[in-house]
């Protein structure tokens, strides 16, 4: 994996991201973390972990965080692939290389990874219909057919992620992709991904209230 970057928003999670960062970096030696803020230890931990930080001074939301993740990765000689990562420890590090393993397989430029494709993901009843409600609205105003289109792991090849400009900041950054994507007449597929709900996420409302949000912000946007 010498030819890829795993790109992780950080915001306040100065309690697990060194954790993420060591398993990122037992498997590939490329991580770049971009602090968007934090008011904690974040980004200190981070780089003691072995990642690269960048930081923003301010608060500018986890769209704005993935694309300086990209504008950093596209900068790093040999960098063919950019995988981008949650910082809270939802998700798993072998799914990442199935989803390497698929791409190169299929000659695909993008892999989503999807909660939906198999049953190792463990979401609330309600979670689950917001973020179906979320998929129907998107595949309908975006060129792509999705089984999860708001899953924060997904596989971008050098050559789609340089031509992605992420102008949507908060929730509604991963339909915006997800249509950048599909405008761009590339090969994607999907790869099924387990997302580990821990206390410690939950803790912090992110299982829930992270689909309500994606789902308000499509309809206001």
């Amino acid at each position: 994996m010498q030819d890829t970057w795993f790109v992780i928003p950080l915001f306040n999670e100065e309690q697990v991201i060194a954790e993420v960062v060591r398993d990122v970096l037992a498997t590939c030696p490329n991580v770049v973390c971009v602090d968007d803020g934090s008011s904690d230890g974040s980004a200190a931990a981070a780089h003691a972990a072995g990642a690269v930080v960048v930081r923003h001074p301010v608060n500018l939301g986890q769209g704005a965080a993935l694309q300086t993740g990209f504008d950093y990765a596209l900068t790093r000689p040999g960098t063919r692939w950019v995988v981008t990562f949650d910082a809270d420890g939802q998700h798993q590090v072998s799914d990442v290389v199935a989803m390497l393993d698929k791409a190169r397989a299929e000659d695909l430029d993008v892999v989503f990874g999807s909660r939906f494709l198999d049953d190792r993901t463990e979401a609330g009843a309600l979670k689950r219909l917001v973020l179906r409600m979320a998929v129907a609205y998107t595949n309908l105003t975006t060129r792509t057919k999705l089984t999860d289109a708001h899953n924060g792991l997904r596989l971008i090849s050098r050559d789609v992620a340089s031509r992605i400009q992420i102008t949507q900041n908060r929730m509604a950054h991963a339909s915006e992709l997800v249509a950048q994507i599909g405008g761009l007449g590339v090969r994607y597929g999907e790869s099924p991904v387990h997302v580990l709900y821990t206390d410690y996420s939950r803790a912090k409302g992110q299982s829930l209230w992270n689909a309500v949000n994606i789902l308000v912000e499509l309809i206001l946007r």
